[in-house]
């Protein structure tokens, strides 16, 4: 079975309109190339925390009209879509990434459950981990550091029959920096070898989308449970990537042989 998946790596939103239309755009784009699923950045909407990133204003209100838009966009598209934004809860402010299907209805979200150290001041974690299905396929999200530092967040959801982990992250700056120009080169941060270990290690598809910053410190793109990438954008450029998926490949080989009785 062959699944063309769509990674949006859109820039850093001005403002919420702008993050919308920037949003409505890329869905377009991805349904226009028969894509199945669209996945956008950690946090996209307002804009990731703690970085350099001056975050849009953001409360209940603002988060509601995001959730309407883009379920009304995947209707209006037909395509499913993985929506990074953050999540207002009476604990504190979450990283979620809500999933769409074609018809706009929402089937759940994952919240961040590991949070960097970076992070403490600006969210709190969640809780609980949950698996997605989409035209017959299962897929998992982890997001970010967790699945940078914590290969179990992907590994639950592999062994749990997802085929593809999609890992909506932030990594770089628009400010300044190295510009990167191979993937998971020796002296590149480790960011895209992580990417290689979580796919080889349980033989799935990871999918990794960054916003299209002008630095970025990792790719936005496609790897395949042999650990290979198979498709990325160039560095320092935002857009739409698409991919198609041999889900036959990914025979979660690795991971159902995980058997943690033995320890």
């Amino acid at each position: 079975m062959i699944m063309r998946i769509a990674l949006a790596s859109p820039r850093v939103a001005t403002s919420i309109a702008d993050g919308l239309a920037q949003v409505q755009t890329s869905i377009a784009e991805a349904a226009a190339q028969a894509a199945k699923i669209v996945c956008f950045p950690e946090a996209y909407l307002p804009g990731l925390r703690g970085v350099d990133i001056e975050v849009c204003p953001y409360d209940e209100v603002t988060q509601a009209q995001v959730q309407q838009a883009v379920s009304g966009w995947a209707r209006q598209y037909g395509i499913a879509v993985i929506m990074g934004m953050e999540q207002i809860s009476a604990a504190g402010r979450r990283v979620a990434a809500y999933v769409f299907d074609a018809q706009g209805q929402c089937l759940g979200h994952q919240c961040k459950t590991q949070i960097a150290p970076s992070e403490d001041a600006h969210y709190v974690p969640g809780s609980g981990r949950q698996l997605f299905e989409i035209e017959n396929v299962k897929f998992g999200i982890a997001i970010c550091h967790e699945a940078w530092r914590y290969p179990e967040t992907v590994r639950w959801a592999t062994t749990r029959g997802a085929q593809i982990v999609f890992q909506p992250q932030h990594t770089g700056s628009d400010h300044g920096g190295a510009m990167l120009t191979q993937w998971a080169a020796a002296d590149n941060p480790y960011y895209e070898k992580a990417m290689l270990m979580r796919s080889i290690e349980n033989t799935v598809f990871f999918a990794s989308v960054n916003y299209g910053l002008r630095y970025p410190e990792s790719a936005t793109c496609v790897v395949n449970p042999a650990g290979e990438c198979i498709a990325r954008l160039p560095y320092g450029q935002a857009g739409v990537l698409v991919c198609d998926l041999n889900l036959a490949e990914a025979t979660r080989l690795i991971a159902q042989r995980f058997a943690p009785e033995r320890y």
